[in-house]
């Protein structure tokens, strides 16, 4: 979507919310939200979390040879090999529904198939080390498994349904961007160079010393650095930067709509009415449970304690795991995002697939 258009949502935004005849306590609480979950999200994700994904999707652009991606994610590739790398292959990465995207279209963008891409696009945020210890951690045993299982197995479902409601003939004829030159570089440095670049993300995901913490991510942030000036050749470092900011213009202004409308809803919901419909294990609870975690935003891990609470009013086990399988893989911001990417008719139909595959698998285990 052109910059017109973007410009075109804010304005009918705008004018949406004017004219919206809500109380004016209300309407003015709900816009603050917005305005504090998108500095909260400004300030906590796009520096340490956005940014860094950015550039690896730029570098994967550049320097990941099609052929590899199209090796182990391709659509010609054996379904038990891709789908089984996409759908685990996001685990060390501490992502959100939002970072998850930069790399989602990194990869789309060099050839991987449209099954094995959106594998890797809905269990990244839900299977990252991260998410899974602290979910057993807080929420017990039973849960922490369920969600472990359930969300490679969903992701591999949900990829597997992409493929056969949309059967891609040439993979090169859905990419969105044009073909960028293939750098070369020596594997050694180029192994050092995505290994810290991932590391910044990965760090940034664990529960240690934030001295320590900081510390670590300005290490390998500073390695990354070091590399692009002394190892990397002008020209490199102009396409690798090229790519990075055509993935920031093309996404980030599509998040930042996404994370403020989401901010802006959270006043709006009913929560007694919310807590009162989940507290049994109905299609019903299942329903609104998955429905609530899509459109709903959760960075990193929050969708734990937000759970925890949930659980501790009174919301069943099978509609808290289905929020807990629906919320990290989606949100309004990743559905503008993967819209741009895929398209309104495949962004519908993956959507209500994460819903109909999360409302299933928790109503299966509320009945255990």
């Amino acid at each position: 979507m052109k910059e017109r258009n973007i410009f075109l949502i804010i304005i009918g935004l705008f004018l949406g919310f004017y004219f919206m005849p809500v109380n004016s306590d209300i309407f003015n609480n709900a816009i603050l939200s917005g305005f504090r979950l998108l500095h909260d999200y400004a300030t906590q994700h796009v520096l340490t979390c956005l940014l860094p994904a950015f550039f690896i999707a730029g570098a994967i652009s550049v320097f990941v040879k099609k052929e590899a991606i199209l090796k182990y994610l391709g659509h010609k590739t054996k379904k038990f090999i891709s789908y089984s790398i996409a759908s685990v292959s996001g685990s060390i990465l501490a992502v959100c529904s939002c970072t998850i995207l930069p790399l989602f279209a990194g990869i789309r963008k060099r050839g991987a198939g449209l099954g094995p891409a959106i594998t890797f696009l809905f269990s990244g945020p839900a299977i990252n080390i991260a998410a899974m210890f602290l979910t057993i951690s807080v929420l017990g045993l039973h849960i922490g498994l369920a969600r472990i299982f359930l969300a490679i197995l969903l992701s591999i479902l949900v990829g597997l349904s992409m493929t056969l409601i949309f059967k891609e003939q040439i993979e090169e004829g859905e990419l969105f961007f044009n073909e960028s030159r293939e750098v070369k570089l020596s594997k050694r440095i180029l192994l050092l160079f995505f290994f810290s670049m991932i590391m910044v993300l990965v760090v940034n995901g664990l529960r240690i010393n934030k001295y320590l913490k900081y510390g670590l991510m300005l290490f390998f942030t500073l390695t990354t650095v070091l590399l692009v000036i002394f190892k990397f050749h002008k020209e490199t470092t102009k396409e690798w930067l090229k790519e990075t900011w055509g993935f920031t213009k093309l996404l980030l202004p599509y998040l930042f709509i996404g994370v403020f409308i989401a901010g802006f809803l959270m006043p709006l919901l009913p929560q007694k009415m919310i807590e009162s419909i989940v507290g049994q294990n109905t299609i019903t609870a299942n329903i609104v449970a998955s429905v609530f975690g899509a459109f709903m935003y959760f960075s990193t891990l929050t969708e734990i304690p937000i759970l925890q609470a949930l659980i501790a009013k009174g919301m069943s086990n099978g509609p808290a795991l289905a929020l807990l399988l629906a919320g990290p893989s989606l949100s309004l911001p990743n559905m503008l995002v993967v819209r741009r990417v895929l398209g309104t008719k495949k962004t519908i139909v993956y959507v209500g697939l994460v819903v109909f595959y999360s409302t299933i698998a928790g109503l299966l285990f509320g009945l255990i």
